[in-house]
């Protein structure tokens, strides 16, 4: 061990929740150092915003970086049935401000991430690449920073009143800890690759996002990139992606192409320019947000079903929220983990609004379309919800969901890890 360096916070992960959190501390005056175990620009998948991504993005100062970027504009969203006809477009500025939340972006996560990290580094945040987070050190009960190791392989210990985990689906405390718990129902497949010189759509639509049924409420995304690249994956069941013994991820990829008539049609132009990524089962939580000295960000506090793109709205959102706590709670000299109630409150009715509605989407028996016609009253919920406004009262909405299924109970889990002192004072 040759060196002990000191800061006020640590953050593990240079992700955009790593960024968004280190960003906005620093804007607080904070001294942030970030540990990467990676050496950016890397590759990384989670490519739309979704609406109300902006608040985060304004307040950590990328707005007009992006409107500068060459990132595909995103202004709608569309559903398309397997036969291949396609709902009318939303478009969001029917309902937001077409100069601010209204338009938004298809990124590229390897140059996106890299702007992220740039822009905390302009905003005064010292960045380490190559750095692997070898230990989340603890002492008293308490969590004091991490052991690290450069990319020279010599460990040193970063000590920090605050440590954040912001890395991702590896998820270091809510896996060490024993935290991590899965969704009794959304255990799906993700297959998906890129292609060259697939079909856009004309004029505003060219960059929106289209989200194309197959059977077994399985899905296609397709979100047009810039350097005339789209991406292109498709969601199912394992069982019904593997059906017949399939294994092998292109081929059960290119059988699903012909299941809906659209993908068949706008890919018949493109060809393949990537490899073929798979992942499953990766909708999870963790036990706790928080614990003293500690709290989780980003998709180490939990990931749900991409089907909505909330993903990294979600990250950059936690980021923010979780510094504005942090830089209150070394104000006050208390870094326990019931300053983060709060925090856990916003992003667990952040994450169950969205998660109803993913649940909804893949039930057999209901539709958004036959729920808005036959509550039309309920349409500007539904629209709040799927653009990212999620912190706010859906019980109407969900009320009429529950005429057709059965709405999910919130996940018991999320919550700062108190100790029983901390119970009996609240």
């Amino acid at each position: 061990m040759n060196s002990i360096l000191e800061v006020d916070v640590v953050v593990v992960g240079a992700g955009p929740a790593g960024c968004a959190t280190a960003t906005a501390l620093a804007q607080h005056g904070r001294k942030v150092l970030v540990l990467e175990r990676e050496t950016f620009p890397r590759y990384h998948i989670g490519e739309s915003l979704i609406p109300f991504t902006y608040p985060a993005l304004e307040r950590i100062g990328m707005i007009e970086k992006l409107k500068q970027s060459a990132f595909s504009r995103k202004y709608s969203v569309q559903f398309v049935s397997p036969s291949g006809r396609a709902s009318q477009p939303f478009y969001f500025y029917t309902r937001y401000d077409k100069k601010t939340v209204a338009q938004t972006w298809q990124v590229l996560r390897s140059e996106f991430d890299q702007m992220l990290v740039e822009n905390a580094r302009e905003k005064g945040v010292e960045v380490r690449e190559k750095t692997e987070v070898v230990e989340l050190l603890q002492e008293g009960g308490k969590y004091v920073g991490v052991r690290a190791r450069g990319s020279d392989g010599v460990d040193y210990e970063v000590r920090a009143a605050m440590t954040v985990d912001a890395t991702g689906r590896e998820a270091i405390a809510a896996t060490r800890n024993a935290w991590r718990r899965g969704d009794p129902k959304l255990n799906k497949v993700a297959i998906w690759t890129y292609y060259e010189g697939a079909k856009r759509d004309p004029g505003i639509d060219e960059g929106g996002t289209t989200v194309a049924f197959i059977p077994n409420k399985g899905w296609f995304w397709y979100i047009p990139q810039h350097n005339n690249r789209v991406s292109v994956g498709v969601v199912a069941d394992g069982k019904y992606l593997t059906r017949d013994g399939l294994k092998d991820p292109e081929a059960i990829f290119q059988r699903e192409i012909p299941e809906n008539k659209w993908i068949e049609d706008h890919l018949a132009t493109g060809r393949v320019c990537d490899e073929y990524w798979l992942t499953g089962e990766y909708t999870f939580r963790s036990k706790y947000c928080a614990d003293h000295g500690l709290v989780l960000v980003g998709d180490a506090f939990g990931f749900l079903d991409p089907v909505f793109s909330s993903g990294l709205m979600i990250a950059l959102k936690s980021g923010v929220a979780a510094a504005d706590s942090i830089h209150k709670a070394l104000e006050a000299g208390d870094v326990s983990a019931n300053r983060f109630i709060s925090y856990s409150e916003m992003m667990r009715q952040s994450i169950e609004n969205m998660r109803k509605l993913v649940y909804a989407f893949y039930d057999t028996n209901i539709s958004f379309k036959t729920v808005t016609e036959g509550r039309p009253e309920i349409a500007d919920d539904l629209t709040d919800c799927l653009s990212g406004d999620v912190n706010k009262d859906f019980s109407r909405l969900f009320a009429a969901f529950s005429e057709y299924t059965t709405v999910p109970e919130d996940l018991p889990y999320g919550t700062p890890r108190l100790s029983e002192s901390s119970l009996v004072a609240g």
